[in-house]
């Protein structure tokens, strides 16, 4: 060979070298945000998926190495953990859930090239029997016939009722997407859509329509308030989900023609141990009316949401209409 060829061909080979090099530097580049944060969401584990609520007030602690960050749940169980450090693959974060009414839960991450990288991560915690939880061993304390009460100032047509009604969007999670939609909203993960529809009847329409997810990993989940945010005689709330099955929640009150400002009172869903509500942002001094033991009673829901059976979160839904979705889950020797 001679030597003009073999110097073509060590040129020709530190080219590519270089190219490769390039490549992966871009790649480390473009990858480098994404191999520092954690996000999953933490729900209670029940075999019925409409109970797997979220939980709030979770302590989540990831560990790699001497490296530690904590956090905390918001009321939807979503949590974000940032490293200050990439983590590469190869390495395990050690991830634990610490809360007073659930068993610990601590998980291993094996973090893989891509894929485990931007991995949703789903915690389902055990609750502590309500036995082990209450030291008294007296009967529960029976809280029945629940009405949520609220005043909204405002010309509204008259309130002849309410509804509620709840719907499942199964999927299952960390399904790489590869474009076949329906898609997660970054394009990464396989998603479900899911929808349901209900009429007002004859002359009647709904007004303040919420919708929310109150099971499952919300966190991961999206609402389509285009076919109820107007209200109407028939209206449609749709909902994206790019994890594991969600369960969400319409609530609507029941219009007819005469206008007036008035109290209004809804029924709240409840699942096992937890009862969900949603109310528009307009609301003013809203309390539960509630029969403890037999007895009625009626418990206003300040600021800071205490009741003396039950421990309640609320957070505002991204829709227009800004309503909050509140969640009040039994204390120790209550039972619904």
């Amino acid at each position: 060979m001679s030597r003009g060829k073999k110097i073509m061909l060590v040129v020709a080979a530190l080219a590519v070298a270089g190219a490769v090099a390039a490549y992966f530097v871009w790649r480390m580049h473009i990858w480098h945000p994404h191999l520092s944060v954690i996000r999953g969401a933490v729900i209670r584990h029940d075999a019925d998926v409409s109970k797997e609520l979220p939980i709030a007030d979770v302590v989540v602690t990831g560990a790699r190495g001497t490296m530690t960050v904590s956090g905390r749940t918001d009321a939807s169980g979503y949590f974000e953990l940032r490293f200050p450090e990439p983590i590469w693959p190869g390495q395990t974060v050690d991830l634990t859930f610490r809360n007073d009414d659930y068993e610990p839960l601590d998980m291993h991450l094996q973090m893989a090239y891509r894929s485990t990288m931007r991995r949703l991560v789903i915690a389902a915690m055990e609750p502590i029997p309500q036995s082990a939880r209450t030291e008294s061993g007296g009967p529960l304390t029976v809280v029945s016939n629940i009405r949520i009460r609220y005043t909204v100032h405002s010309q509204q047509a008259d309130n002849i009722g309410s509804v509620a009604k709840t719907f499942q969007v199964m999927n299952r999670g960390d399904i790489p997407c590869r474009r076949q939609a329906p898609c997660s909203p970054d394009g990464e993960w396989k998603a479900t859509t899911d929808s349901v529809k209900l009429d007002a009847g004859q002359d009647n329409e709904f007004r303040n329509v919420r919708a929310s997810c109150i099971a499952g990993p919300c966190p991961f989940t999206r609402i389509d308030s285009s076919g109820f945010v107007q209200g109407g005689r028939i209206i449609i709330a749709s909902a994206l989900n790019w994890s594991d099955t969600a369960t969400f929640l319409v609530e609507a009150e029941v219009f007819h023609t005469a206008l007036a400002s008035s109290v209004r009172r809804s029924y709240p869903v409840i699942y096992d141990r937890a009862l969900n509500f949603t109310l528009p942002e307009s609301k003013e001094g809203l309390s539960i009316e509630a029969d403890v033991n037999g007895q009625p009673m009626i418990f206003p829901l300040g600021p800071e949401l205490y009741l003396s059976w039950a421990t309640c979160t609320s957070r505002t839904t991204g829709d227009e209409k800004k309503s909050t979705v509140y969640r009040c889950e039994m204390k120790p020797g209550y039972r619904f």
